[in-house]
C-alpha cells in the first residue's frame, strides 16, 4: 500500500503551443503560483513594514529559524518521491540533537567524532525504516510513525526528562552559529545540500528510478529497476538529513532536551507537501519543496512582526497548505480537460 503517488503536472512544450499569452499565463499559473504567492508576500511585508522586514538583521533571523526545517524538508520528500512518507523527521531530531551533546559531555567524545555516531545512528535509523517497509510490507506512514515513537521514548529515556547540558568545543558551536558574508553557515549547508538533491533527482538514473518507483512501482519492477534496493536508500538518505539536522539544532540549542524538536515535524512535512504543488505540480521536487518552505518562513516572518500571538504560526502553515493543495487540485483539472 503506497502512502503517496508521483505524477507530474506542469504543462509541456506541445500543450502551450499555439495558446494566446493569456491562456499560456493561466497555464503555467498553477506551476509557479507559489512561488508567485512568495514574491508577493515579500513585496507586501518591504512596504508594511520598511523598517524591520527589508532588513539583513530579518534575514539572518530567517535563515537561522528556517534553515533546519528546510533540510528536514528536503529528508521527507526523498521518500516521498518514492511513493512513501517519514515520520521519523520529526521524532528522530528529538534523539539526534540530544546524543550530539551528550556524547560529548557524558562520554567524552570529541566533536568530530561525535557527530559521526550520529549521522550513523541516522542511516541506521533510515535503513530500518527501508527494511519494515520493504521488507515486513508494513505501510510507510505506521512503520515510521511506530520508530519515531520509539526514538522520542529513548529520547526520554536517555534524559530522565532534564536539559543536557555542558560546555561543548567551540568548533561545534561554530557549525551554526558561524557567518559567511553575513549570513548563516546553515543557509550555505542548504544550498550545496539542495543543489546536489536536484541533481540527482533531476539528472540521473537514480532520480528518474525512484519517480518511476512512485508512479507505479509494479511497472518500475517489471522495467528491471531493483525498487526495494531503491527504497531502502531513500529512507538512509532522509535519516542522514534528519540526524545532520539534529546535529544543526544542537549548536544552536547548546542544550538537549525530549521537549524540543517534535514541533518541527509539522512544518517540515508541510514544507515537502507545498513542494508537490509548485515548480513541477503533482510531483515533489527540490525547488518547490525551498519554495514551500520559503513562503511558510515569509509569511510567519511578516505576520509575528504584526504582533501575531503564539498560535499564529501553526494556523499559517495549515492554512498555506489548503491553498497549495487547491492550487494543485486546480492544476490537475486543467491537465484533465487539456487531454480530453
Amino acid at each position: 500500500m503506497q502512502s503517496l503517488e508521483s505524477g507530474a503536472l506542469e504543462p509541456t512544450r506541445a500543450e502551450l503551443q499555439g495558446l494566446s499569452r493569456s491562456r499560456k499565463l493561466l497555464r503555467l499559473l498553477p506551476t509557479y503560483g507559489l512561488v508567485i504567492l512568495t514574491v508577493l508576500l515579500i513585496v507586501l511585508f518591504s512596504i508594511l513594514l520598511p523598517n524591520t522586514f527589508p532588513t539583513m538583521l530579518n534575514l539572518r533571523a530567517i535563515v537561522s529559524d528556517k534553515a533546519i526545517i528546510a533540510l528536514l524538508s528536503l529528508g521527507a520528500m526523498i521518500p516521498m518521491a518514492a511513493g512513501r512518507i517519514d515520520l521519523t523527521v520529526g521524532y528522530g531530531i528529538v534523539l539526534w540533537h540530544i546524543l550530539a551533546i551528550s556524547l560529548q559531555t557524558m562520554m567524552g567524545l570529541p566533536w568530530p567524532i561525535a557527530v559521526a555516531v550520529v549521522l550513523v545512528l541516522g542511516a541506521v535509523a533510515g535503513f530500518l525504516n527501508g527494511l519494515l517497509v520493504e521488507v515486513a510490507k508494513i505501510d510507510s506512514f505506521i512503520a515510521t510513525l511506530g520508530t519515531g515513537t520509539v526514538l522520542y521514548a529513548l529520547a526520554l529515556w536517555h534524559t530522565g526528562g532534564r536539559q543536557m547540558v555542558g560546555v561543548l568545543p567551540d568548533g561545534f558551536y561554530a557549525l551554526n552559529t558561524t557567518f559567511v558574508f553575513g549570513l548563516p553557515i546553515t543557509g550555505y549547508y542548504l544550498i550545496a545540500i539542495t543543489i546536489v538533491m536536484w541533481i540527482v533527482l533531476e539528472y540521473t538514473p537514480v532520480g528518474r528510478y525512484l519517480y518511476a518507483i512512485g508512479a507505479n512501482q509494479r511497472a518500475a519492477q517489471l522495467n528491471g529497476i531493483p525498487t526495494r534496493k531503491y527504497v531502502i536508500a531513500a529512507f538512509v538518505a532522509s535519516g542522514t538529513l534528519t540526524a545532520l539536522a539534529g546535529v544543526l539544532l544542537a549548536a544552536k540549542l547548546r542544550i538537549g532536551q525530549a521537549s524540543v524538536g517534535l514541533e518541527f515535524l509539522l512544518p517540515a512535512l508541510v514544507g515537502a507537501f507545498l513542494g508537490s504543488t509548485t515548480i513541477k505540480p503533482g510531483r515533489v521536487n527540490v525547488w518547490g519543496t525551498i519554495v514551500g518552505v520559503a513562503i511558510l518562513a515569509v509569511g510567519i516572518s511578516g505576520i509575528q512582526q504584526f504582533g501575531g500571538s503564539f498560535w499564529v504560526e501553526p494556523l499559517f502553515n495549515g492554512v498555506t497548505l489548503l491553498i497549495a493543495i487547491g492550487i494543485a487540485g486546480y492544476a490537475q483539472r486543467r491537465k484533465g480537460a487539456n487531454k480530453r
